[in-house]
C-alpha cells in the first residue's frame, strides 16, 4: 500500500486514509455526513453515533511528541488500525492479513508452506491444536489434537492471535520451534522442539484393506485446491475392482473450501439433493448446496472415520452422510467448527477473512460447537501402535 502526503502535515493524509478506509470497509454498516470538515463520528444503522475522534487524537499525539520518531511507521500503524479493528468484532475466525500474511495462507492453501504442519484454532484465549498434517514434523514429535500451546520459544502463545502465533512456529527449514504444551491429563508441561521442514500436503491417497483387500481405504487430509480432482481419479480407480465397501478417514481434517466438501458428498449421495445448508446474517441470502447427481459410490457400504482432530469441511461431509443414512460414523466427537468463512482480497494485497454463515446438515442440525457424534464411538488409544477405530471400520464392511 503506497500512501502519498503533502509535505506540511504528511500524518493529516495518513489519518484519512486510516478514517475512509474504515468508513468505506463498513460502508454496509455505517453511513456518515460527508459535508464539512475531516468526519468525526460515523452514523450507525440504529442511530447510535461510532466516534472516531480519539483515533485523530491519538495518532496526533504520537506524531507530535512520541520519542522514536523512527518506530512510527506508517505503514505497520495503518496495518494496526485495521487489525485492531477486526481483532474487536471477538471472533476467533475473523482476521485481516496484510500482504505477506495474505501470501503464506495462500500458500498453505495450495498445499506448499515451511513449518512444523498443525492446523491452529484460537478457544477461548488458548491457542489449541486441531490437527498435525500427515507425515508431518508436528505428528512425528507427538502433537495431538486439543493440545494446547503455551509458550512458542518462550513467549505466551496466548497472548498472540492466531496467525501471530502461525507465524511464530512457522520458519526457515531447519530451525527448531519450543513449544511448551498443556495436555489433558498431564500435569506438567511438556516441551517439543520441533524442527521446521518443507510441508507439501498430500490431499488424497488411496490404498485397500481388509481380509480380502476388497475394501477401499481412502485418506482425505484436507480440502483444499487440488483435493476434487485428485478424489475423481480415486474414485475412477475403485470402479475398476469389485470392491466391498469403502472407508471414508477424515480424521485429523481441519477442513477447506466448502465447495469441495460438497465435491466428495456428490460421488456418495444418490442424485442431486442438500449437501449442507448455509445461513447467512440475513434470511433471504440463506443458501443450499446440491450434490451434483454424480454418485459413482452410492451403492457401497461406506464407513466414515473421525475424530477430534475432523474440522469444518470435515463435519460437512460426516454430517450428510449421517443424516442420509447412507454410512455410519466411526471414531469420536469431532471438533465443533460449524462456521463458514470469506477471504476478500484487498486493492494492496491484504485479505479480510471473515465469518458470513452458519453452516447446517441437510437435517437443520448445526454442528458449531458441538460436532458430530459418531455412531459407533471407538476411542483409538494412542499408547499402542493399533488403529483401533480403521480396525472397527473394516471389521464392520468385512461383515457386511
Amino acid at each position: 500500500m503506497k500512501y502519498y502526503y503533502k509535505k506540511r502535515n504528511p500524518f493529516k493524509v495518513f489519518i484519512w486514509m486510516i478514517v475512509l478506509f474504515m468508513i468505506g470497509w463498513g460502508a454496509a454498516y455505517f453511513h456518515y455526513d460527508a459535508g464539512g470538515a475531516a468526519p468525526a463520528k460515523v452514523q450507525e444503522d440504529e442511530g447510535e453515533e461510532l466516534n472516531l475522534e480519539v483515533l485523530w487524537e491519538v495518532l496526533g499525539i504520537l506524531q507530535e511528541d512520541y520519542i522514536d520518531v523512527t518506530l512510527l511507521n506508517d505503514e505497520d500503524m495503518a496495518y494496526g488500525a485495521v487489525e485492531g479493528m477486526v481483532e474487536a468484532i471477538t471472533d476467533d475466525y475473523t482476521s485481516f492479513m496484510n500482504p505477506s500474511k495474505t501470501d503464506q495462507f495462500q500458500e498453505s492453501l495450495n498445499g506448499k508452506f515451511e513449518g512444523i504442519g498443525a492446523e491452529l484454532t484460537i478457544e477461548d484465549g488458548e491457542l489449541v491444536v486441531i490437527s498435525p498434517i500427515k507425515d508431518s514434523p508436528a505428528e512425528k514429535a507427538g502433537l495431538l489434537p486439543g493440545d494446547i500451546i503455551y509458550l512458542i520459544d518462550g513467549k505466551k502463545a496466548g497472548d498472540m492471535t492466531v496467525w501471530e502465533a502461525i507465524m511464530a512456529i512457522r520458519g526457515e527449514k531447519g530451525s527448531a520451534a519450543v513449544l511448551s504444551i498443556q495436555r489433558e491429563g498431564e500435569d506438567d508441561l511438556i516441551v517439543f522442539e520441533i524442527v521446521r521442514d518443507s510441508i507439501d500436503i498430500e490431499s488424497v491417497e488411496l490404498s485397500f484393506v481388509g481380509e480380502n483387500s476388497d475394501i477401499a481405504y481412502i485418506q482425505v487430509y484436507q480440502f483444499i485446491d487440488d483435493t476434487t480432482d485428485e478424489f475423481r481419479k480415486i474414485v475412477s480407480e475403485i470402479l475398476l475392482r469389485d470392491v466391498g465397501g469403502v472407508i471414508l478417514d477424515i480424521r485429523n481434517n481441519g477442513g477447506g473450501y466448502l465447495e469441495t466438501a460438497v465435491d466428495l458428498l456428490s460421488e456418495f449421495i444418490d442424485g442431486k439433493d442438500k449437501a449442507v445448508l448455509v445461513k447467512m446474517r440475513n434470511d433471504e441470502d440463506n443458501q443450499i448446496h446440491y450434490t451434483s447427481g454424480v454418485s459413482r459410490l452410492k451403492n457401497i457400504p461406506l464407513v466414515v472415520l473421525v475424530n477430534d482432530g475432523s474440522a469444518s469441511a470435515s463435519e460437512i461431509v460426516a454430517g450428510a452422510i449421517q443424516d442420509y443414512e447412507i454410512g455410519i460414523v466411526v471414531g469420536e466427537q469431532t471438533f465443533g467448527k460449524g462456521s463458514v468463512q470469506k477471504v476478500d482480497s484487498l486493492s494492496d494485497g491484504s485479505s479480510l477473512r471473515y465469518t458470513i454463515a452458519k453452516w447446517y446438515t441437510p437435517d437443520n442440525r448445526s454442528i458449531d460447537d458441538t460436532g458430530v457424534a459418531p455412531d459407533i464411538l471407538i476411542e483409538d488409544d494412542r499408547e499402542t501402535e493399533e488403529d483401533e477405530q480403521l480396525l472397527e471400520a473394516t471389521s464392520y464392511l468385512d461383515n457386511k
